[in-house]
């Protein structure tokens, strides 16, 4: 394969990785908008909604896309080791701080609005110390590549926000009353959470337990 070939492919790969962070970005201003529109009568309130899940999904698309195209094309570097789990850091700081808000601001109702109060400061505290012993690792030439149960938890973390936000976008649209949706969907989103949070409290000690040698021999140097 040409240098130029192999250099462009790694240009894309690294252009979609990227990506998705003026997504997710996107995502925020739409679902903000969305939400101040619903919440004020304007109308665009579903255009908005669908222009937003449109973005979220794309940026989670591009987590599948990079990995993907980088093994296709042998195109798998360093940089993209760990530009790739910045990037759903990324995510997750933008997406459900926002989530939160907008639960809190529709008063969507103590389970929701505490549960992901309580996943939010879970996922920051995760993937905080997660970076940092990956980067004591990565001093003593550890591998820094992904774990399994990490990107387990990344693949179930894009679909497991849209699906609380398309919750939180559309609940006032369901009429009360014996609709499933309305009885359903909240407890559907609180079981998502509570998937979430497990998975990442078996995360957080999945990657202690995988580098904590590697902070021992830190901790011991001199």
């Amino acid at each position: 394969m040409p240098c130029r070939s192999v250099a462009s492919r790694s240009a894309i790969v690294n252009a979609i990785t990227f990506a998705r962070v003026p997504l997710i970005f996107l995502w925020a201003l739409f679902a903000v908008l969305q939400e101040r529109a619903v919440s004020s009568g304007a109308g665009g309130g579903v255009a908005l909604a669908v222009a937003a899940g449109a973005c979220m999904l794309l940026s989670g698309l591009t987590d599948l896309w990079d990995g993907q195209l980088a093994r296709r094309w042998n195109v798998v570097s360093t940089l993209g080791k760990m530009s790739d789990p910045l990037m759903d850091k990324i995510f997750y700081i933008v997406a459900f701080p926002v989530l939160t808000w907008q639960a809190v601001h529709q008063g969507a109702g103590p389970a929701v609005e505490l549960s992901l109060l309580a996943l939010t400061v879970l996922y920051l505290l995760r993937d905080t110390w997660v970076t940092f012993i990956r980067s004591v690792g990565a001093m003593y030439g550890a591998d820094v590549g992904a774990m399994w149960l990490g990107k387990v938890r990344t693949a179930l973390s894009f679909p497991g926000a849209g699906w609380i936000y398309l919750y939180l976008a559309f609940r006032r649209t369901v009429a009360p009353g014996g609709a499933w949706a309305a009885r359903a969907w909240p407890l559907s989103v609180v079981a998502v959470e509570l998937l979430l949070a497990v998975l990442t409290v078996w995360s957080f000690a999945t990657y202690t337990r995988a580098y904590l040698p590697y902070l021992k021999r830190a901790l011991e140097r001199k």
